[in-house]
């Protein structure tokens, strides 16, 4: 079972159908116990970095996932859901994150014939041993739809990298941990392939 951590988030059902498509037993919660007794749980994110943990904390959401990355269960941060894991962003000044990982989310500097928003695809620079990646071919293209963008302080964690503009950490993983800036949902058969991984992971499948 995958808990698809519901905070209000609009790409929360997409994410949910996905995951369905490829056979997984999943469910739309807040409720903790359903939470923490979940196999795997994902923390969609599309939104602002300051409302969504205001959100978070208000139905205590942001409690449980700590809880629930300190269980040791695998956990799948998307989009937004990447950029909680770390201390701050320039978007939201002032306000904390998950603090799970350490790092910079700024804005994506504009330059000639970029536009921000970033929307669109975009290859990913794969490191092999990448768990979430497994299979996934080099230089893959997915699907990104992000303003601000990760810069993490521990080099070890970048498991993908993308550029537009400057270099950007697409993809952070370490231990039970893994967030990807992409939407997997919407990046066809490689984010299926990626969310299969998860699951995998998640089900304790080996190699």
């Amino acid at each position: 079972m995958i808990a698809v951590i519901d905070y209000g988030a609009g790409n929360i059902r997409s994410v949910y159908k996905a995951l369905k498509h490829i056979g997984c037993e999943c469910v739309i919660t807040r409720d903790k116990d359903e939470i923490m007794n979940a196999d795997g749980a994902v923390l969609p994110g599309v939104g602002s970095f300051g409302d969504t943990m205001d959100t978070m904390n208000s139905y205590g959401i942001k409690d449980t996932v700590i809880e629930y990355i300190n269980s040791g269960k695998p956990f799948l941060g998307i989009c937004l859901g990447l950029q909680l894991l770390f201390p701050e962003s320039e978007e939201s000044p002032n306000v904390k994150g998950l603090s799970v990982f350490d790092g910079t989310i700024t804005k994506i500097p504009s330059g000639e014939g970029l536009k921000i928003p970033h929307i669109g695809w975009n290859s990913l620079k794969i490191n092999k041993k990448s768990r979430l990646f497994k299979g996934v071919e080099q230089n893959a293209y997915v699907y990104f739809v992000h303003s601000y963008f990760l810069n993490a302080s521990d080099r070890s964690i970048v498991s993908a990298q993308t550029e537009y503009g400057v270099t950007i950490d697409a993809a952070v993983e370490k231990g039970n941990v893994f967030a990807t800036q992409f939407h997997p949902e919407k990046s066809g058969e490689t984010g299926l392939k990626i969310l299969r991984n998860f699951a995998d992971i998640a089900n304790g499948r080996k190699e």
